[in-house]
This record gives C-alpha cells, structure tokens and sequence, in this order.
C-alpha cells in the first residue's frame, strides 16, 4: 500500500512558521540506538554535493527475511554523547511509548507491522553487480529501474505504522553488455538526516504516533519542546520521501507528500545521490502530491497539495523547463478529504472527494487516527480545465460510493471526460485493516453537457498500483497493468486488462493476461517499459522486483507485456533482500545523463 502521505501535518512545515515473526525481547538498550548502517556520505538539503563513488562489489545474498530484524544483535551504540535535554525527552519518549500508547493495535504492532519482508534492511548497499540467473535484458532496458519505499533507520520505540518508515530507494543499473548494478539509499531529508546524527527518533511518526487524543497531546507537546530548544526546524522539512519517485524538468525527484520533492541522482557507476531539498526557486512551498502527472508530449508536470485548513485543495503545473506556474486554490471542496492521487486528460485535471478524510471524533471517542472515515459523505468527482487561473470553471458530480486511492489514468471523449481507477470497498479499513480492503477497477465516464455519471467494472479481483504504457497519459489507452492483493498490502501476482473488451462486453472481466509470481513468492507495483521501437500500446516489458519468502532472496523480472501469460524474458538474482515498497519508474539512460 501506498504511503499515503502525512499531509495533514504539512501545514507546519512551511518556511513562514516555523505472518508473523517474533521480534527481539524490547530491552532499553534499544530505544536509543540506531540499526547499524555501513557509513556513508550525507548529502544536505541546501547544497548540492557529489559523495564518491563506490565501485561495484559482490556481496552474498542475505539468508532470509526473517533474519532481519534480528539483526538486533548487530546493533552498535552511536558514540555521541546525549545532551541532557536529549535524555529528558527521550525519557519522556519511553513513557508515552509504553505507558501512555503502546503498541496494542496489530496496525501498528512493530512485530507485526515489520514482520516478513516488510522488514527494513539494516543498512545501505553500495552499487553491487547482480548475475542475470534467466533469459537477457531487452535492449530498451537501459538506464535504470528505480523504486521508493519505507524502511526506518531506528528500531520502532512504539507503535509504527507501514506508512512511516524513512524513504530507501533501491535502484537497479542496466547497461547492455554489463552486469546490472543494485544500488539502495536512504533519502538523505532533513528529518533522516536530523535523527540519524542524534542517534535516536527526533519527530513521532505520524499514522502511528496520533492515535487518540492524550498520545497525541503527550507526543505533540514533546514534540514542541524538541522544536523549541532547537533539536529540529520544521521550516526544513518534515517529510520522509518514501512514497514515489518522479522524472520531470531534467529532473529525477523522490516524494513524499508531507513534504517538498526531494532531488536525487543515480550515477554512471549505479550509485544514489540524495543533491537536495527541492523548492522550485521559493515558489513550491509547504508540500506537493507525490504522484504529479507528466504529459508525455509537452514535458508539463502537473500536481497539487492538500491539507487540514482552507483551501483545502491547492492545484498547480510545472512547465517543461520545471518552472512553476502560480497556485489555484480550491475552496470548493468544502471538507478535508484524503486526496492522494488525480488524473488528467489533454483539456482537464480531475480530483476525487472521498470519503476518506479528518475525522477528529474517531481519535476523541475510539481512540484511532484523526483520518478515518465518513459513511455519510457522498464521494464526488472534480473536472478542472487543466490551465484554469482559478477555480471558477470547476465542476463537481456526485459518485456514490466511489473512493479512489490511486488514479490509472483519465482522457477526453467527445462531451466527456472518462476515469479509469480501483474503487476502493470497505473504506473503512483503508489505514487500519488493509487486509480487508478491495480495489475493483472501474471506468467512470463523466458527461459533461448532461451532467450523467456512468460506471463499468473492469475486474472482480483485488487491484491497485495500476500503471500504463507512460507515453499514453492523459488519452485513451487499451492495457492496463495491476497489482494482484493477496490481500493487500502482499502482492501475489501481475494482471493485464483490456479496457477495450469491456467496452464490447458491456460489463464483466477483462483481464487478458495474469502471472503469479509463485507459492511464498511476492512483488510490488508494476511497471511498464516500452520497446525502443514501438508499433503498439502493448509492444514492451512489465518489471517488477519479486521476493520468495521461503528463500530469503529476492529477483528482478522483466515480463513481455504481449504474452498471454506474461512470459518471463528475464530474471535478475539480486545480491541482497529487496523490501516491498511503493511506487517507482524506469528511467533511460538518456535522462540519467541530463543530471550527470
């Protein structure tokens, strides 16, 4: 599952105000040291610097999964001293955490939460030659596959959350005639940066650490007096990159919506490179979606931002050279609603109000997070003239029932405008029970002249991280590529649609392709790769790192897109476990060379 943001806290940061493995016995020891990493160097979020280089080694491949985390043993102390306010607050910290809010609720049991793959690994890995085990490379897979998700630097002192580990990439070098390259870093934010020189968690988490009114106080007020005495500035950012990643203006950016993008390089030895905190020139403040939307013909990125106070809604673009076009407020939506992805067509932007969003009563009376759900919303849908100066052309059409956490894609069709998007059921269980949600694919055609909201079913099964060929967003497309929930957030296997077969059945299945990555074996979000040279939608590869759970180890395939059963081309056995994760995207070797 995704991210899905600490947005909500946001606000704060601008620049104006300030199934089971058994974890380690939790001995004190432990809430103020930090999971041993081989050292690196550190970017910082204001200069742009060049680390060296580490040339590719070979490494074995870690035994198995469940060994992460006991991986405790190896553990060292960092040798700064604590200050004494330091030792206060974290004294502090140990209280709320087992007294006040411990770790009660399996969504945020840390032996729970951290267990199987889900596990962090317990440092970086330097660029390290991978063996192709099957098959070869298709020549169009040159540049690099990269890939974004949570893996946090500190053993968990309390409740924790999948949505809140610190930002790793893992980056996967392919040169024809080479050996690929497997690289993964931490995002070097300012709050990675922060915690890892004190030694310890400076910030609470933020979907584990709010849950009820009184740990949300306790944490809030040790919080303020970390932020008072000068342990942390808010103004340089909160966020944790550890959503998705983005390629635009020349640019490759990690993001996180609780925070600014986060500018990042993979080198031509297959290194990562965190350059900096990324602000567009003062003109992108508080935060942006991480999931912006690039037109493939004009080179435009396309965002927004939302938060907890009006406007709620905040849309904005990018022109192809990266240079930001003013804020258009959108104080329509009336209510804060949990807005993590959008689509856009050639003529309009359209965002979804679902019924997802604050929901204070929730964290009084049931003691869960301050986002929850509301039964008694009716979801809508948005239509935005994609160039609007201000909010006034907007037009909202009610969708019962309909609550998007990811958008696949949207286009214009004569006097409408279609949405093709998982429908997320069971609304209710979207950050608390995730095993019980299911994402049905519909297409939603929004008559624009009438005012008719049409929907279609596009599969029965349990969907999400749905992605296209890149070079169609924003116009019509025929295949789509989807995640298969087993359940979620564990993915069992690939799915190819054909929206078109929909269309001629008028309703039922269009899956065409499916690829089950095997028994104990499990993947993460596809990604599409177009063939050099390309005569159809469909002409190129589906990639996806996999884990096998009974091996401890942990592959790259490459899929042919066409084949009935998504034939593997290729497999990759990479020298070390690869967490699951979010989002990601290949980039070729072209633009990797933009920012060398």
């Amino acid at each position: 599952m995704d991210a899905l943001s600490s947005s909500f806290l946001s606000t704060f940061s601008t620049k104006k105000n300030l199934r089971r493995q058994t974890l380690p016995p939790k001995p004190t020891i432990i809430t103020n040291v930090r999971i041993e990493e081989k050292p690196s160097s550190t970017t910082t979020t204001t200069t742009s610097t060049t680390p060296k280089t580490t040339p590719p080694r070979t490494t074995k491949p870690q035994s198995s999964s469940s060994s992460s985390l006991r991986n405790v043993t190896a553990i060292r102390r960092r040798v700064t001293s604590p200050t004494l306010p330091g030792m206060i607050f974290n004294a502090f910290d140990d209280i709320i955490n087992n007294f006040i809010d411990p770790p009660l609720r399996s969504s945020v049991d840390p032996k729970l939460v951290l267990s199987d793959n889900f596990a962090p690994v317990t440092d970086e890995l330097p660029p390290t030659e991978c063996t192709i085990t099957h098959g070869s490379l298709p020549p169009c897979l040159d540049g690099a596959y990269i890939r974004n998700g949570p893996n946090p630097q500190f053993l968990p002192r309390g409740p924790y959350h999948l949505f809140d580990g610190d930002g790793m990439i893992h980056s996967l070098r392919i040169r024809q005639k080479k050996p690929p390259i497997l690289c993964s870093r931490y995002v070097k934010t300012y709050k990675f940066s922060v915690e890892k020189e004190a030694g310890h968690p400076v910030l609470p988490n933020v979907f584990s650490g709010f849950n009820g009114v009184v740990p949300s106080a306790a944490r809030g007020a040790l919080s303020a007096a970390r932020i008072f005495i000068g342990q942390y500035n808010p103004a340089n950012g909160i966020g944790l990159a550890n959503t998705s990643l983005a390629f635009f203006a020349d640019r490759l950016f990690a993001l996180g919506e609780s925070d600014l993008p986060y500018e990042v390089r993979v080198t031509p030895e297959g290194d990562i490179q965190t350059i900096g905190r990324h602000d567009f020139d003062g003109k992108l403040s508080m935060s942006m979606t991480a999931h912006p939307k690039i037109d493939p013909n004009t080179g435009e990125a396309f965002a927004f931002r939302y938060g907890p106070i009006p406007p709620f809604l905040t849309y904005f673009y990018f022109d192809k050279n990266g240079e930001k076009q003013p804020d258009v407020p959108i104080f329509s939506m009336s209510r804060p609603s949990f807005l993590h992805d959008f689509a856009i067509t050639k003529k309009y932007a359209v965002f979804a109000d679902i019924q997802i969003g604050m929901n204070p009563m929730e964290m009084i009376v049931g003691g869960g997070s301050p986002v929850g759900s509301d039964p008694s919303k009716v979801s809508r849908l948005g239509v935005l003239p994609r160039y609007a100066k201000d909010e006034g052309e907007i037009r909202w059409f009610d969708v019962p029932g309909f609550n998007i956490v990811h958008a696949i894609n949207a286009w214009d069709e004569d006097d409408a405008v279609v949405m093709v998007a998982p429908n997320i059921l069971s609304v209710e269980h979207t950050l608390e029970r995730m095993e019980l949600v299911h994402g049905l694919v519909e297409k939603v055609r929004i008559d624009l002249k009438s005012g008719i909201v049409s929907r279609s079913p596009m599969s029965a099964s349990n969907l999400d991280f749905g992605v296209i060929n890149p070079a169609y967003v924003g116009r019509r497309n025929r295949y789509v590529y989807a995640a298969i929930g087993d359940p979620m957030p564990k993915i069992a296997g690939v799915v190819k649609l054909d929206l078109e077969a929909a269309d001629d059945q008028r309703r039922g299945e269009c899956t065409v392709a499916r690829r089950m990555f095997g028994d104990g074996c499990y993947g993460g979000e596809p990604f599409f790769v177009a063939k050099d040279v390309a005569e159809e939608e469909d002409d190129g590869y589906v990639v996806s790192y996999v884990h096998n759970e009974k091996s401890g180890e942990s592959t790259f395939w490459v899929m042919d897109a066409k084949s009935p059963e998504l034939d593997i081309v290729a497999e990759v056995k990479l020298p070390r476990r690869v967490p699951y994760g979010f989002h990601g995207l290949f980039v070729k070797e072209t633009n990797l060379r933009k920012r060398a």
